[in-house]
C-alpha cells in the first residue's frame, strides 16, 4: 500500500485586512457516512477482539488520515489476500470485493470480516439478479475503482463498464431489449443521469435499477455543496485524492458557481494565495473524512480572519448499520455495545 502522508508544518495563514466581511459557509451533511463509520469501527473492533495485527484488503475507506490512524493501532493494509498469512483475520473494505476475492481468502483459510457498505452490497445483489435473468448490465462507474471491480466481478460476462457520458455514445450491446443500468455509489448525480440519458437515446428499452444506486450520503453532500457554491468565492473540500465522492464535490462546486475549488487532505495544504480577494469560503468534506480534519481547516481559516462560520444544512442523517456479524458480540459472547454503528456525524 502507498505510504500515507502526514501533515507538514507550514507558516500560519495570515489575516490580510481590507477584504470586507469574511465568513465560512460550512456545508452539512458532510464527513462520515454510515457505511464508512461501520467499516472503520469494524477494523477497530477486530483489533480489540482479536489483537494486532489485523489485515485489511485495500484501504478500508479512501482517506489517508483514517488509514494512518488504523495502522498506528495495528492494522496492516495489503493489496491482495495472498499477502495475508494463512489463518489470519482479514477485513474486506467498505468498497466491496468480488466473489473471486472471497474464494481466494477462503482457500487460504483466512478469517474474513466483510465490512462492505450495505448500499454497495445492494448493488452487488442487483448485478447477480439481472445477470441471472440474462440482462446485459451497463455499470456506470470508474474502471479500476475497487467498488466497480467488486460489482463487475459478480457477473463478469454480463457487465460492461461505462466511464462517462461520452462513452455512452460508443457502447454496443448484444440485445437492446435486455439492458439495465447500475452505478457506482459515489458518483456525481448529475453526470450519472446525463450518462443514463445518452444511453437511453441509444437503447430506449434500457431498464432502471429497482432503487437508486448512488448512496444517500453522496447525494446529500452534493446537494449541500451546490447550495454553498453559489455564494462562495472559494470552496475547500477535505478528502483524499482516491476518494471518488470527494473529487466529485470539487467538480460539483465549480459547476454550481464557486469561483475556485480545491481538495485537501489536511489543513496545512490550504494555500495563502487561495484566499487572495476572497470574502466567503465554502467548506465541506467527503463521506470518508473524520470531522477533526474539517475542524483543523476551520481553525486555520479563523487565523486568516474567517471567524464567522455559518452552517448550511440541507438534510438530516441518522442512518446506522449493524457491524459485521463476527463483531457484534465480545469475547465472552455478550452483545457488544457498538454492535450498531453510530459515531456522531455532522
Amino acid at each position: 500500500m502507498p505510504v500515507p502522508r502526514v501533515p507538514r508544518r507550514r507558516e500560519p495563514l495570515q489575516d490580510i485586512p481590507g477584504r470586507g466581511h469574511k465568513k465560512v459557509l460550512l456545508a452539512s451533511p458532510r464527513g462520515y457516512c454510515a457505511g464508512v463509520d461501520r467499516a472503520v469501527i469494524a477494523v477497530e473492533k477486530a483489533l480489540e477482539r482479536f489483537g494486532a495485527p489485523v489485515y485489511v484488503r485495500k484501504q478500508i475507506v479512501h482517506n489517508i488520515h483514517v488509514v494512518t490512524e488504523l495502522e498506528a493501532k495495528g492494522a496492516i493494509f495489503v493489496e491482495e489476500v495472498d499477502e495475508v498469512p494463512e489463518g489470519a483475520h482479514v477485513v474486506f473494505s467498505a468498497h466491496g470485493v468480488s466473489p473471486a476475492v472471497v474464494n481466494a481468502a477462503s482457500d487460504r483459510g483466512l478469517l474474513a470480516i466483510d465490512a462492505t457498505c450495505p448500499l454497495v452490497t445492494k448493488v452487488h445483489r442487483e448485478a447477480v439478479r439481472f445477470a441471472r435473468d440474462d440482462f446485459e448490465i451497463l455499470l456506470i462507474g470508474h474502471e479500476g475503482h475497487e467498488e466497480v471491480e467488486g460489482t463487475a466481478g459478480e457477473a463478469p460476462d454480463h457487465v460492461t463498464i461505462v466511464n462517462s457520458p461520452d462513452e455512452a455514445d460508443r457502447i454496443e450491446v448484444r440485445d437492446p431489449s435486455k439492458v439495465v443500468w447500475l452505478s457506482q455509489t459515489t458518483l456525481s448525480v448529475d453526470e450519472t443521469m446525463e450518462t443514463v440519458r445518452r444511453l437511453r437515446l441509444r437503447f430506449p428499452e434500457l431498464q432502471d435499477p429497482p432503487s437508486d444506486d448512488i448512496c444517500y450520503a453522496t447525494q446529500n453532500r452534493q446537494v449541500a455543496i451546490k447550495k454553498v457554491a453559489k455564494d462562495a468565492d472559494l470552496v475547500i473540500v477535505v478528502g483524499s485524492a482516491n476518494s471518488s465522492n470527494s473529487v466529485r464535490l470539487v467538480e460539483v462546486a465549480l459547476e454550481y458557481g464557486a469561483k475556485a475549488a480545491y481538495r485537501v487532505d489536511y489543513a496545512d495544504e490550504v494555500e495563502q494565495a487561495w484566499l487572495d480577494g476572497v470574502e466567503t469560503v465554502g467548506v465541506t468534506s467527503g463521506a470518508s473524512v473524520p470531522d477533526v480534519l474539517v475542524q483543523q481547516v476551520l481553525g486555520d481559516l479563523a487565523a486568516a480572519g474567517f471567524l464567522d462560520v455559518e452552517e448550511v444544512r440541507t438534510a438530516e442523517e441518522d442512518l446506522q448499520f449493524s457491524l459485521p456479524k463476527e463483531l457484534r458480540t465480545d469475547a465472552a459472547g455478550m452483545r457488544d455495545e457498538r454492535a450498531l454503528g453510530g459515531r456522531s456525524r455532522a
